[in-house]
């Protein structure tokens, strides 16, 4: 099954080399699941030539806010709306989580409470999952059509699942703690307040469900559709 990841953003310069850009960490979190990928950079306007281009889509996390004025962004949200349309399944992951909410008639706000960075837990649905996160922005008006299947009390929105369409998460599975610690060297100061950074290096050796979440991306896409 061939995923297209539509890249709207970049990994800091200094983790590349080591850690890799947001491709590679989703091509790590969802190797030996069957899937071969392609990357187009709609950051930079790179767009596939249609929604059956790729079996399924994936839009990264981003530094951008969904509400900003790019001349990406509308062209993306038109792609969410075709591919949801055509039936084609979609994820999304923390900004890709936030344009997908907004393209189909959600919000999305910076949250007055701040940051959420690091090792963050979850229910889903009465299943307890800890993954990193690395957002302050959040989808506050959830489509209409979208239902809300994972939360925690700062983020009541955390995943929505669109039928068996579009399945968004707003938390970073494929974040590992060497990639947290290496965006709150690289990205955090002087932006995420300290004692937050603080609590989130404490928390950086608790295990994380980054597999758990890789398996729930993997049946959602490859699930039976009429």
């Amino acid at each position: 099954m061939k995923i297209g990841i539509l890249q709207t953003g970049m990994a800091p310069d200094a983790l590349k080399d080591d850690l890799g850009d947001y491709p590679d960490l989703f091509a790590r979190l969802l190797a030996g699941k069957g899937f071969s990928f392609e990357t187009f950079r709609v950051v930079d306007g790179e767009f596939p030539a249609s929604v059956n281009t790729c079996d399924g889509w994936l839009i990264t996390g981003s530094r951008h806010g969904a509400y900003e004025d790019h001349p990406w962004i509308p062209p993306l949200e038109d792609f969410i709306r075709e591919a949801y349309s055509a039936h084609v399944p979609l994820v999304g992951i923390c900004f890709g989580h936030q344009i997908v909410a907004q393209a189909m008639g959600g919000k999305v706000e910076r949250h007055p409470n701040g940051w959420a960075v690091g090792a963050t837990d979850y229910d889903f649905g009465g299943k307890p999952l800890r993954l990193n996160a690395w957002h302050r922005d959040q989808v506050t008006q959830v489509p209409p059509m979208a239902q809300v299947i994972g939360r925690n009390d700062f983020c009541a929105n955390a995943a929505l699942l669109y039928d068996d369409r579009t399945f968004t998460v707003q938390a970073h599975p494929e974040f590992r703690p060497e990639f947290v610690n290496g965006l709150m060297e690289t990205r955090g100061k002087g932006l995420v307040p300290d004692d937050l950074m603080s609590v989130a290096r404490d928390r950086l050796p608790l295990p994380i469900d980054d597999r758990a979440m890789a398996d729930q991306i993997t049946d959602f896409f490859k699930m039976a559709r009429a």
